[in-house]
């Protein structure tokens, strides 16, 4: 009776923590666009934008000391009511991850408003990003097993910590190519960050279950103005490269600690793996295939193209709006998916079942694009 009465009022005040962020979020984002506006920092059309009009692009400003004061405000709250979050972690070990995070996540910030603001080459945000991802790693956010994958259970650090590295870069970089149809990073992300907080308030991980519900919150009204924002009225806002980094950077944070195999013991699975990572299956899918398309035409893999998936379905004649919906109910179908494959099968065969779902919805998706334009008599390139 207890624990049931504990575990209610922990949920509770993850629920508040959300609903905190959601105010804040909401709050700053008008006075984020009235500066943007006054000052005219907007993103401008070019070919790649869906957009024609000039809106700003500063709605991550927003995402960053949000996500600070919720989470701060929350955890200090607790203490000094004498009150504690319980979790499988020591509560140490975690307060050294997030400190990690914080100075992470700031770094990422900084570069991301000089990007927003004046425009920063590929390469310094990749240093950026890889400083992040290391103190990630030094702080122990890597992972330690690949929970059965191929075979491969433990990982020593000199080949778990390079992977959580490259992981971090990954998904952040794949967070940030996906921000190119309106709600369709933001609502990506509310998607996957509403279901890593129900795994982890289901496994008792209340610190993360924390910073995943306060993300979520600050991102619902970024999300509505981004979706139903008027930019002729000027209410539409981007979150740009601030906001995309700085919840590639998070996710990464909650998806590799989720994944790790905490109970120290060597033949021990951890099936959340599974459904941490299929959160995140259409922005890694994707960038896969967008690089390797890249590098087979010659071309630089980090330069910008119209070759994503909402591109592709852009082109089968699909509104962008649509093109969002299509593409978030897709990377629902996902979760679920993985969710009942993990109650019956190991994490390979998951993933192989998760790519050939995706193959075949990419080959369908392709074959409708073709037929469209050649109804509408253009040529075929692809």
């Amino acid at each position: 009776m207890y624990n049931t009465i504990a575990t209610f009022w922990n949920e509770l005040y993850i629920l508040g923590a959300m609903l905190l962020a959601v105010v804040i979020g909401a709050g700053i984002l008008p006075r984020i666009l009235y500066v943007s506006h006054k000052k005219r920092l907007f993103d401008i059309p070019n070919e790649r934008s869906v957009h024609k009009t000039p809106v700003p692009r500063l709605g991550g400003l927003s995402f960053f000391p949000t996500i600070i004061i919720v989470c701060g405000f929350s955890i200090g709250a607790r203490y000094l009511l004498g009150l504690s979050i319980s979790t499988s972690i020591a509560p140490l070990d975690m307060l050294c991850k997030y400190l990690m995070l914080v100075v992470g996540m700031t770094i990422l910030y900084l570069i991301g408003i000089a990007d927003d603001l004046t425009g920063v080459t590929y390469k310094p945000k990749f240093v950026a990003q890889l400083v992040a991802a290391s103190l990630l790693a030094i702080s122990g956010t890597w992972l330690n097993s690949l929970n059965g994958f191929q075979g491969i259970t433990d990982l020593p650090a000199w080949i778990g910590m390079p992977i959580s590295i490259f992981l971090v870069i990954y998904i952040t970089n794949a967070i940030n190519l996906m921000d190119g149809v309106d709600g369709l990073a933001s609502g990506l992300c509310i998607i996957a960050l509403a279901a890593l907080t129900v795994v982890n308030l289901y496994h008792k991980q209340y610190y993360l279950g924390l910073l995943g519900a306060s993300t979520m919150g600050v991102l619902i009204p970024f999300w509505l103005y981004n979706v139903f924002g008027n930019s002729k009225r000027g209410h539409k806002i981007f979150m740009g490269d601030t906001g995309s980094l700085t919840l590639g950077l998070i996710l990464s944070f909650i998806v590799i600690n989720m994944s790790r195999n905490e109970s120290g013991e060597p033949s021990d699975t951890n099936h959340t793996m599974a459904i941490a990572f299929a959160t995140l299956i259409v922005p890694l899918f994707d960038v896969v295939r967008v690089v390797c398309r890249r590098m087979a035409n010659g071309k630089n893999p980090f330069l910008p193209d119209k070759n994503h998936f909402h591109h592709k379905l852009l082109r089968t004649g699909m509104r962008p709006r649509w093109v969002m919906v299509t593409i978030l109910l897709f990377s629902t179908f996902f979760i679920a998916l993985n969710t009942l494959l993990t109650l019956h099968l190991n994490i390979t065969w998951t993933v192989l079942i998760d790519v050939a779902a995706w193959l075949v919805f990419h080959a369908y998706v392709t074959h409708l694009g073709n037929r469209y334009r050649l109804a509408m008599g253009e040529f075929i390139e692809n």
